[in-house]
């Protein structure tokens, strides 16, 4: 846990910490019971990692209903801003963006107090080339899902949750499991401001996570601004494309489903070649569509700027000939 994020455990404690003037102090008011807090918490530790110059405080509000009268809490979660001994902010409600939005406000006033240096390092957003390759990755999809694991093996809860939802609606997605990726996990956030996973955007739009996605569907909203389906010749031209060199395997890089998909990942990062993938496992109609589309019948398959090389025997006798990097370099 961050050094500036600070669990209340006694009034005397708070009464403190509140009057600190000389720090711009963020508090989160939750409760246990509360499902939107949970994510909300991860939000608010995940700022707080990032926001060195600010103090969190987390106090559970009905422990402490003395404070939380005072600061005229009604619903959890509820945030504050507390800085020079007065209230200058407030957001009600599940509102990550919002919330993130509020917290970069005050980090930049403290930071500019700081050495020009802090504030260099403190602003620095990803690389342009990273930023290319989110784009890129956003817009793969009509619906893209940014997940932990995968569709048949999600590897959180929230994550859970979304690929539960998203098959109850019957909704086509794509996915890209951000475990398998930590360049894309850190820089998502940033190039999103939206500080955790999941994250769902429409073509190319980002609609939020998963209290987002639940609200637009209690109110009828979501289905709305879902896009109409692409027929699947489409669909598997843009996921082949979806990077320079593109690989559908089973399972992920991570976590290889098959021996075949393991050797070709373990020639590529062997090659430290930067490529996408798609796992096949999590979508039958390409599992199956894929194959009669570029008339190949087995997996796994690699292609580069969208032409298909082959398959791991093509891809090994690249390598032995001294041909894969020209190949790939074309």
């Amino acid at each position: 846990m961050s050094s500036n994020l600070i669990e209340i455990t006694s009034d005397p404690q708070f009464t403190e910490l509140i009057t600190d003037k000389a720090n711009v102090l963020v508090l989160n008011f939750w409760a246990s019971w509360a499902e939107p807090c949970k994510q909300m918490n991860d939000v608010f530790a995940e700022l707080a990692s990032k926001s060195p110059s600010l103090k969190f405080l987390k106090i559970e509000a009905e422990s402490y209903p003395d404070i939380s009268e005072a600061f005229e809490v009604a619903a959890v979660p509820f945030f504050v801003v507390h800085k020079n001994g007065k209230i200058v902010d407030r957001v009600e409600g599940a509102k990550a963006a919002e919330l993130t939005a509020v917290v970069e406000k005050y980090t930049k006033t403290a930071t500019s107090k700081a050495t020009h240096s802090v504030a260099g390092a403190a602003t620095t957003g990803p690389k342009k080339d990273l930023t290319a390759r989110l784009t890129a990755l956003v817009n793969s999809a009509p619906v893209m899902a940014f997940i932990k694991g995968t569709p048949s093996e999600p590897r959180c809860g929230f994550s859970r949750q979304l690929v539960d939802i998203l098959a109850e609606q019957q909704v086509k997605y794509s996915s890209f499991n951000i475990l398998a990726d930590d360049e894309v996990r850190q820089g998502l956030k940033t190039f999103s401001n939206w500080p955790t996973f999941p994250q769902i955007y429409i073509n190319g739009e980002l609609v939020g996570g998963l209290d987002i996605v639940k609200e637009l569907i209690a109110s009828g909203e979501f289905r709305n601004m879902l896009p109409k389906d692409d027929d699947l010749p489409t669909r598997l031209n843009k996921l082949i494309a979806r990077e320079p060199v593109m690989i559908f395997i089973k399972g992920t890089p991570s976590a290889p489903r098959c021996g075949f998909s393991k050797q070709l990942v373990n020639i590529l990062n062997e090659k430290n070649v930067k490529y996408g993938h798609f796992d096949i496992l999590s979508d039958e109609e390409v599992r199956q569509g894929l194959k009669t589309h570029v008339n190949w019948p087995t997996f796994p398959m690699l292609f580069y700027k969208s032409e298909l090389l082959g398959g791991l025997d093509i891809v090994k006798e690249l390598v032995a000939s001294g041909e894969f990097d020209q190949a790939i370099a074309a």
